[in-house]
């Protein structure tokens, strides 16, 4: 089947993205998904592989113990070709989607409810555009734009409106213990909205698009979590409001997603991640549909934990966030520099001697000389880098600030190896630096036409990353694979994209990926630090958390949500279940005899 890339319109997978458009996508027409500014045709195969399988460990906690039955999937892969259309005069990227199998994905045993529940739901929705069972509209809604899993499509999906709206499916699904997941921008990584295998109601949250609240002297904001982070943005500078979100995930990410899976970006080194003190409070459903607020509006408090912070990275398990209050920073004058160095370690020790003396770091960005190459062939730069590894500063302040962090980095560097240090001398060549930071990905994409590419997202202690970087490319050399690394040294965080022409390379692929990952916790990291879990990375959990931090975790889900409805199959690793498990619940004891007889 034929795919169509177009900016902002996505498969509903972006936030404005239109249902009415929706309707004409089904698995076997064309479609829009936003992936890039270009536009550029996908093609994918009508291949979906499932299997079943049992997943045990020892580990018992509590009267709570798990099973899941899991769904394999498939890996989504992108790879971009040059156009063969001799039309336009200058080549644009081509993506390419493969459907392979993957990391098995847990769900539900199937039930027969969900029939009632669609009843309930189109009686409580009677407009014929909330409630959808449109094939296009329920496999549209289990993808991601960028995600390297294809989703399972849903069952039902309820285009919301309010958090009342919320509410009302919540208390649906408890009716007939059927599963719930939330969407709201489809931006994410790691298979993070496919249904369960028994399908599920897809919560759309994408309409709950607002921003409530301008607190300008305050310096926070209350939006809604369909908003996006970049529109946001542009809000506030429209405005006239020197103020922005820092957070800075893919475009198009919203509010409610990014708070989930915990996100980051490039800004990380200076305003660190969703993990901080950027979300202030949160309104969330939770699954017995009750709706909690988890703080108020100041800027600090000692009233108990901080239950905001239950709710970051747990991606739609606990509960859908439908609000949320963020802090936010002064807009300040920024520029950006570049150096190329030796190699990985004489960068990053570099980078650790900056941020150790505290110079003024907005961003830290670091290149290998492979990409560096890479992006010299993908002809989108007015300049011809030096093929080696490269540092992408940028600094925030006043002019005389910038000039005296810049002389200082400068002098800095130079102790370790830099060469080749320049500083953007106005506004335009900084952006048009950045720019090449920005176009690093579909530049490695376009590197081998016609091949695919794995994208890893690992994280460590900054001194660290020298040795895991090292160790990934004495992988890749030993298994004879092409993976142009970039990735946020200031904070220890590096991706690679790993190429592949065929299955033989994809397999050789895996055992690199789950190599890094293995090493990345060796290493006192972790093995995603910035996309999430979902059903890509949950198998790591064990091994980087402990036993006992995984138990705990399934305690709180096992209370929040002891019917386990709420985005089954995600985060938590598998477990086997005690005698007393109904399938439905997918590992939770039933504590309800009254409720276990009657689904027997």
């Amino acid at each position: 089947m034929t795919f169509t890339i177009t900016r902002f319109v996505s498969l509903g997978l972006s936030a404005g993205a239109s249902k009415t458009s929706l309707r004409f996508f089904s698995p076997t027409s064309t479609r829009c998904i936003n992936i890039h500014p270009f536009s550029n045709p996908i093609r994918t195969p009508p291949r979906r592989l499932y299997s079943t399988t049992t997943v045990r460990t020892t580990k018992a906690f509590g009267s709570a113990a798990a099973v899941a039955v899991i769904a394999g999937g498939a890996s989504l892969f992108f790879a971009l070709a040059r156009s063969q259309d001799t039309g336009t005069p200058n080549p644009t990227p081509e993506a390419v989607v493969e459907v392979v199998p993957t990391i098995p994905q847990t769900g539900s045993e199937p039930t027969c409810n969900f029939a009632k529940a669609l009843e309930d739901l189109q009686a409580e929705f009677p407009e014929s555009s909330i409630v959808s069972t449109d094939p296009s509209e329920l496999y549209a809604y289990a993808q991601s734009a960028y995600s390297q899993f294809v989703g399972s499509p849903h069952t039902i999906v309820v285009h919301v409106r309010s958090t009342e709206d919320v509410v009302k499916v919540v208390k649906i699904s408890n009716k007939y213990l059927v599963p719930i997941v939330p969407y709201s921008g489809g931006t994410s990584l790691e298979g993070n909205l496919s249904a369960p295998s028994s399908g599920s109601i897809c919560v759309d949250l994408s309409a709950l698009d607002k921003i409530i609240a301008i607190n300008e002297s305050d310096a926070d904001v209350v939006c809604q979590a369909g908003v996006t982070w970049n529109h946001l943005n542009d809000t506030l500078k429209e405005k006239g409001i020197p103020l922005f979100f820092p957070l800075d995930p893919g475009r198009d990410a919203t509010i409610g997603g990014m708070i989930s899976t915990g996100c980051s970006g490039t800004n990380a080194v200076k305003y660190g991640t969703a993990r901080g003190e950027w979300i202030l409070n949160a309104t969330v459903v939770l699954p017995s549909g009750e709706v909690i607020k988890t703080r108020q509006r100041a800027r600090k408090s000692s009233a108990g934990f901080d239950v905001t912070k239950l709710f970051i990275g747990a991606e739609g398990t606990l509960g859908i966030i439908t609000e949320a209050t963020l802090r936010l920073a002064p807009v300040l004058p920024s520029t950006v520099a570049v150096a190329q160095f030796p190699d990985i370690r004489h960068a990053t020790n570099a980078v650790c001697d900056i941020l150790n003396h505290g110079a003024a770091l907005q961003c830290v960005e670091i290149i290998d000389e492979l990409t560096i190459k890479v992006l010299n062939q993908y002809g989108t730069s007015a300049r011809k880098w030096p093929e080696k590894v490269t540092l992408f500063f940028k600094f925030q302040g006043s002019d005389d600030a910038i000039q005296e962090t810049s002389r200082y980095v400068e002098s800095a560097i130079t102790k370790h190896g830099a060469t080749d240090y320049q500083l953007a001398s106005n506004e335009q060549e900084s952006e048009d630096i950045w720019q090449d930071r920005r176009n690093a990905l579909f530049a490695c994409l376009a590197y081998r036409p016609g091949c695919k590419g794995w994208i890893t997202d690992v994280c460590v202690p900054v001194s660290r990353l020298p040795d895991l970087i090292t160790a990934a490319k004495k992988d890749f050399e030993e298994l004879g694979l092409v993976a142009p690394i970039a990735g946020h040294v200031g904070d220890g965080n590096f991706h690679a994209l790993v190429l592949y022409a065929d299955d033989a390379e994809l397999a050789l692929v895996r055992e690199a990926v789950g190599r890094i990952n293995r090493k990345a916790i060796e290493l006192e990291g972790t093995c995603t630090g910035e996309h999430g879990v979902g059903t890509g990375k949950r198998n790591y959990l064990l091994t980087e958390l402990g036993e006992g931090t995984v138990a705990l975790m399934r305690t709180i889900k096992q209370t929040l949500d002891p019917h386990n409805l709420f985005n089954p199959g995600k985060l938590y690793p598998d477990v086997s279940p005690p005698s007393d498990t109904n399938p439905l619940t997918e590992g939770h004891t039933i504590l309800n005899t009254k409720l276990a007889s009657s689904e027997s």
